[in-house]
């Protein structure tokens, strides 16, 4: 199911919905003092949607699915995943300047609060991604999960 050598995003102008094929691939994951997993992401339906496979397991007991799509009525991305814990997120957004950005809002102890995963640093063989929340609106971020990519295939 994995991609050998995909393409990396180029420019704004390209095809929308090819801004995510940086992502395609097996994938080792790794955060924090020694964590790590496994991540596999790939095309399915006609290669419209970017699937995602991963897995924590050993480090922690939690396993998650994701399924991204570019909307080109609202040429944006939409991004749904859900995951062991029962949750479901969904996410909106684009690719700008070499940093794919997807965002949520959510009503969070008495007010609403902002999300956001950020892939970037993106080469053929790694990438970083990070997931964070907002309290002010976007003006400042907290890092709640980083993880760096490593491509297996």
């Amino acid at each position: 199911m994995g991609v050998t050598n995909p393409p990396k995003p180029q420019t704004a102008q390209q095809d929308g919905a090819r801004q995510f094929d940086f992502w395609l691939g097996e994938w080792d994951c790794s955060w924090g003092d020694g964590q790590g997993g496994t991540n596999s992401v790939y095309l399915d339906l006609g290669d419209a949607v970017v699937v995602e496979s991963f897995d924590a397991r050993p480090t922690m007991d939690y396993q998650g699915m994701s399924f991204s799509v570019y909307d080109r009525a609202s040429a944006c991305w939409k991004q749904t995943w859900v995951d062991t814990d029962a949750n479901y997120l969904d996410f909106v957004g684009g690719y700008a300047e070499g940093v794919m950005d997807l965002r949520r809002e959510a009503e969070l102890d008495g007010g609403t609060a902002t999300f956001r995963m950020r892939w970037f640093e993106i080469e053929r063989d790694s990438l970083s991604w990070v997931y964070e929340r907002s309290d002010d609106g976007g003006d400042t971020w907290a890092p709640l999960w980083e993880i760096g990519y490593r491509r297996v295939l």
